[in-house]
């Protein structure tokens, strides 16, 4: 699809009518210039230090039942990376409340706090669906921020008969292909502090939008939002004035980040456990890919790979990686290896 859960329907037959871009493109592996930059840089040891007294609460069952499919993480990694990351967005929060009693004092009347939302970002297959799953396990913990939920894009994009319908079928995950007002509109009335707030489901079963089904969310303490392009800027309205974008109502953001070959093969690897799994099913959308055989298989993803979402990394998510305020880097092993965080 989106390729975030799977290929999209017609892939087979869009191999040659878009060109592939060359995985050499990527920004973070091009020499670097001797200039400034607005991200405090640490290894994985130093990042690990920070982290204090931070106790693990996550269990090796919890982490197999957090995990995606292909997603080679543990408990250490969660130590080290995941605990300290929870502790600093705990800080954030607590930071946000000091600012909001500081405003209500100011204007001299009582306001209720409203939903600390993080936005998490990354490429199909790069692990920003466990990297959500894990942050919302370990913040719904902390004393301060008990009700934690998590909503993906995937359920604001269009329907398949729309997106039929406008040609973008084949564009599935690309900004395009999503209901962005709903979207909006969905963040900013959490922000806002309605009671209750609904979200399309989507499944990836049918990789479809679920007709007449959606997610429930009451004022959380704090809000995850998921999907590939959650950190794009606002475009100009049709009037040319600046617009409004999902990211302007993020706290605190994160990119999932790495090596444009590693994603390709992950991504590969697995479209090959999915023949086994999800498109096993015979109710699965994909269901014809089951009976590939394993070169079949690694051509098609390639295929997929190359003409969709590849160009998606590089023409719509990759460039978003700066406005993150902090970007984990995954080496070829699929773990963390350096975390960057933004300056304030």
């Amino acid at each position: 699809m989106i390729g975030d859960r799977g290929p999209p329907p017609a892939a087979t037959r869009s191999a040659g009518t878009m060109p592939a871009v060359p995985a050499s493109r990527d920004v973070d592996h091009q020499p670097h210039h001797a200039v400034g930059t607005p991200f405090a840089e640490f290894d994985r040891a130093t990042w690990s230090r920070l982290r204090a007294n931070t106790p693990l609460t996550l269990t090796e069952a919890d982490l197999a039942r957090l995990a995606g499919l292909g997603d080679r993480i543990d408990l250490r990694e969660v130590e080290e990376v995941y605990l300290p990351l929870s502790r600093l967005i705990g800080l954030y929060v607590a930071g946000i409340a000091g600012l909001h009693q500081a405003t209500s004092t100011f204007l001299g009347e009582a306001q209720e706090r409203t939903p600390f939302v993080i936005g998490i970002a990354g490429s199909v297959a790069v692990g920003k669906s466990t990297t959500a799953r894990i942050l919302r396990e370990l913040l719904s913990r902390w004393p301060g921020t008990p009700r934690v939920e998590l909503v993906t894009t995937d359920g604001f994009l269009l329907p398949n008969a729309e997106l039929r319908r406008r040609g973008l079928l084949e564009r599935k995950g690309f900004p395009e292909s999503y209901d962005r007002l709903a979207l909006l509109r969905f963040v900013i009335d959490v922000k806002s502090g309605v009671p209750e707030v609904r979200a399309p489901l989507y499944s990836h079963l049918s990789y479809d939008i679920v007709p007449c089904a959606g997610v429930v969310v009451r004022r959380p303490d704090v809000l995850l939002v998921e999907g590939l392009n959650v950190l794009q800027p606002a475009r100009p309205g049709i009037d040319g004035r600046a617009g409004v974008a999902v990211s302007d109502f993020f706290d605190f953001s994160l990119y999932v980040d790495a090596r444009t070959d590693d994603v390709k093969g992950w991504y590969v690897q697995r479209f090959l456990s999915l023949r086994e799994t999800a498109f096993s099913s015979p109710e699965s959308y994909f269901h014809r890919y089951a009976s590939l055989s394993d070169e079949e298989a690694i051509r098609t993803a390639e295929q997929i790979w190359t003409t969709i979402n590849e160009r998606n990394l590089v023409e719509n998510i990759l460039p978003t990686r700066p406005r993150a305020t902090l970007v984990l880097t995954k080496g070829a092993d699929h773990a963390v290896r350096r975390i960057r965080l933004r300056k304030l």
